[in-house]
Parts: C-alpha cells; sequence; structure tokens
C-alpha cells in the first residue's frame, strides 16, 4: 500500500525506533506513548484489519508479541502490560494496517480501561451465541 505509514516504515521510507524484525513482522516503538516502552507489533504484509490476516501471519505476530512483551517485562521491570487491537475507526483504528499495542504499565497505573460494562436481557445472550457461532459454522 502506497499511502500507508507502517508500510513505508517497512519499507524503509520512514525510520522508526525498531526493537525487533523477522521475516513477517516488525516491532518498534509508538511516537506517541501511552507509557514508557509502549510498542507497537505489526505484520509486514499489509492487512487493515485482524479478519483479514492468514493463519500463518497471525502466528508469526502472535509469536513476535509474545517476544516482545516477555523483553519489556524484563527489560522495564513492569509488572503488567496490556495488549490492544483496534480493528477500523469505529474502534478507533487510526492506521489502517493491523497493528498490536504492547502498553506497559508500572506500580498501580492502569493503562487501559475497558468502557463501562452491561449485562444481557434475559434469552439475548444465547441468542448471539447461536449467531456468531452460526456464522463459525460456514
Amino acid at each position: 500500500m502506497t499511502d500507508c505509514i507502517f508500510c513505508k516504515i517497512i519499507a524503509g521510507n520512514i525510520p522508526c525506533a525498531k526493537i525487533y524484525e523477522d521475516d513477517a513482522t516488525l516491532a518498534f516503538l509508538d511516537i506517541g506513548p501511552c507509557s514508557d516502552g509502549h510498542t507497537l507489533v505489526i505484520p509486514k504484509k499489509h492487512y487493515e484489519t485482524l479478519d483479514q490476516c492468514d493463519p500463518e501471519t497471525m502466528a508469526a505476530v502472535g509469536e513476535t508479541l509474545t517476544n516482545v512483551a516477555l523483553a519489556l517485562v524484563n527489560a522495564l521491570d513492569i509488572h503488567g502490560y496490556n495488549v490492544v487491537c483496534n480493528n477500523g475507526s469505529q474502534a478507533g483504528q487510526e492506521v489502517p494496517h493491523l497493528h498490536f499495542h504492547i502498553i506497559p504499565c508500572k506500580g498501580n497505573q492502569k493503562c487501559v480501561k475497558l468502557a463501562s460494562q452491561g449485562q444481557y436481557a434475559p434469552g439475548q445472550m444465547e441468542n448471539i451465541r447461536k449467531t456468531i457461532a452460526d456464522a463459525l459454522a460456514r
């Protein structure tokens, strides 16, 4: 994708603070960090969202996520971290290239908090479960 900033970073046209790179993935520090060590992990192949990504690439991304998270824990002496993946602009995705944020938390700091949680109406949970399960079965 010629207009994708992450594709330009992968191609070496835009610099980044690279932490890790292999044939399928790249990990680098976020330029607008939520906390020290806030890292992005991306596939080198362009996918806009998680649901578009092939299983082999996701396996490589998962391995990089695990290794980088462990390195952050060891290097920065953190006791927790959030892994966040926004998919689509409505979900807060700002760069249309699949990416995962690893956000270190220090001390009692809570980096990411889920929006307020609601409850299902009677029978609603089962209806939604069945709809999703049926879609998976196709």
